[in-house]
């Protein structure tokens, strides 16, 4: 389901009990296009998150952590600059649109009491949110700034006059008279969903196929199904989450089109089971976008670098032929015409059987054969050399891409950890910075076992040596996703339970490029049997003696392993 009106409707609700008159601690813009606002409420805080995210619009309540940006964003300062400390007065949906207004009260520099807006427009790759003072109608500033230009209906710029988004024609669903009602429903020839949308304002798809499906199973008794429909999405909320058509949908209530239903204790939880994982990997995507192309530009040089270098091996092996051809050519010179493209010779290696020889008609028959003699030399020098370039292009073919497949399931706040060691390891340059301060490296993610063992989990190939070779004791187990670019994880006990062997080995898999695979191996085996050999890429290691379990990664083992630790 998209965030509709309807879903708006129900969100407000759920904001209103949790929310007003709460105050504002902190304010965050950990993204481009969301703002987090902190508000301690009803002696809890929360964590308010407003998304003009161009896909995942959404205001909600959330537990996800974000990460900050080192330098705060002009928006986010004039935020805090107007609402750090005010108290959030009202929270009101305009009609059943997606247009959300947050009044909030503040003393400014004088002392008085003013009222300022945040206003919260939930509309695809329109949406936006803008900072409004109330009392003159003027803009503060947006999150996104439109001109005339861009739109000739109004502009969302610092200064201009605020102009609310055109008006929609159909009637709000929950104010809507019975007569009303009435009259639209019992004159469809055809009760569907998209004949709900063109006369009821802010219902999504989703919604409005549901409504349909409920009135067409009791044709007779359309008004009741049209007024439990409504009052339940005031009264009986049951967020969950459910399939449709082979795709995952939310909902604010049990919708009977839904298989594999899942409820959920409000709709915030609901939203970042859903948005969580597909908002990070598209955080991932943005944040990680260049370093992604750094490296799959770095694996298609060395991959073009090893066929050539296979290449010169295969050529290699027809080293001998090039000085037969030199030798015959030099032997039987005066039977070499200038100018020609290839000539037949007697080959005194097999017989005298006549052999064509292929020539560079711009070269003297003497230069020809010193051609094949040179091209013979030089294969024969790089033939010395070439199986080590190979091993090393493979080498670093495979270092490349544990790093994409980093990338591939890395959360935003990886992003940096990855980034720090392609700094390190040379591929990219390290960012000059005002303050000379030497930053400490990462540190490898701490988890608990369910009997309370300590898991520690490296998030890139520097935390993986770090973590294997310096922080583990020989005592230890190692844990690895087998044959699988992967993260190193170590049980910090020499003979855990089966149990912790096997969340252990979870955690291998979850964080591994098999990360969604039904049965991923693992292997894991005493640190002492784990060594890394000379010269080796970061996050390179052999190892023996290890058994192999396999298992199945589930995001949420995952959590639990992750809440255990405090996280």
């Amino acid at each position: 389901m998209s965030f509709d009106g309807v879903f708006t409707h129900a969100m407000v609700n759920e904001l209103r009990a949790s929310l007003l008159s709460g105050r504002i601690s902190k304010i965050h813009q950990p993204y481009e296009n969301e703002v987090v606002l902190v508000i301690r409420s009803q002696g809890k805080i929360h964590r308010l998150l407003l998304s003009a995210h161009p896909s995942y619009a959404r205001i909600q309540l959330t537990e996800i952590a974000y990460q900050n940006p080192d330098t705060p964003p002009n928006f986010v300062m004039m935020l805090r600059k107007h609402l750090e400390g005010a108290i959030l007065e009202d929270i009101l949906q305009i009609e059943n649109d997606r247009v959300v207004h947050f009044t909030f009260t503040k003393r400014n520099e004088l002392g008085d009491l003013q009222d300022i807006e945040l206003i919260v427009e939930l509309m695809g790759r329109h949406s936006t949110i803008v900072l409004l003072n109330s009392q003159t109608g003027k803009i503060l500033d947006a999150i996104k700034h439109v001109g005339h230009s861009q739109n000739t209906y109004r502009s969302i710029l610092p200064g201009s006059e605020y102009v609310t988004p055109p008006k929609q024609d159909q009637k709000n669903p929950f104010n809507v008279t019975k007569e009303n009602v009435f009259h639209v429903l019992s004159t469809a020839e055809e009760m569907t969903g998209n004949y709900l949308q063109q006369r009821f304002q802010g219902l999504g798809r989703d919604t409005a196929d549901e409504l349909a499906y409920r009135l067409n199973k009791q044709p007779n008794r359309k008004m009741d199904v049209w007024q439990s429909f409504w009052q339940d999405l005031t009264d009986q909320i049951q967020p969950t989450l459910g399939i449709k058509n082979n795709k995952e949908f939310f909902a604010p209530l049990l919708f009977k089109t839904f298989s594999e239903p899942v409820s959920y204790p409000s709709l915030s939880l609901l939203l970042d089971a859903y948005y969580g994982e597909k908002a990070e990997k598209d955080r991932v995507k943005q944040l990680g976008n260049e370093l992604i192309k750094r490296v799959e530009n770095e694996i298609k040089r060395n991959q073009t670098k090893l066929e050539k270098r296979q290449k010169t091996l295969k050529d290699s092996e027809n080293a001998e032929e090039f000085r037969r051809d030199g030798e015959l050519l030099t032997t039987f010179m005066t039977r070499v015409p200038r100018g020609a493209e290839e000539v037949e010779l007697p080959n005194y290696y097999e017989e005298d059987k006549l052999i064509k020889i292929r020539l560079n008609p711009a070269l003297t028959p003497n230069q020809n054969a010193q051609k094949y003699f040179q091209r013979y030399q030089k294969l024969k020098n790089a033939v010395k050399l070439i199986y080590k370039q190979i091993d090393e292009a493979k080498e670093e073919l495979a270092y490349l891409e544990s790093i994409l497949a980093q990338l591939e399931i890395a959360g935003p706040m990886d992003i940096e950890v990855i980034k720090e060691e392609l700094v390190a390891s040379g591929y990219l340059k390290k960012k000059k910075t005002k303050k000379n301060r030497k930053q400490a490296p990462s540190q490898p993610e701490t988890f608990y076992a369910s009997d309370g063992t300590q898991i520690l989990v490296g998030k890139n190939n520097l935390q993986n040596d770090q973590l294997t070779l310096r922080k583990a004791r020989k005592t230890d187990i190692w844990l690895h996703a087998k044959n699988i670019p992967g993260s190193h994880v170590i049980i910090k006990d020499e003979t855990p339970s089966d149990e912790t062997l096997l969340e252990a080995a979870e955690l291998a898999a979850y964080f591994s490029k098999f990360r969604h695979s039904a049965q991923v191996p693992v292997d894991y085996v005493a640190v002492k049997h784990v060594h890394k050999p000379n010269g080796a890429k970061p996050g390179f290691v052999i190892y023996e003696n290890q058994k192999t379990l396999y298992v199945t990664p589930e995001e949420q083992t995952i959590e639990t392993l992750k809440k255990s630790s405090g996280n």
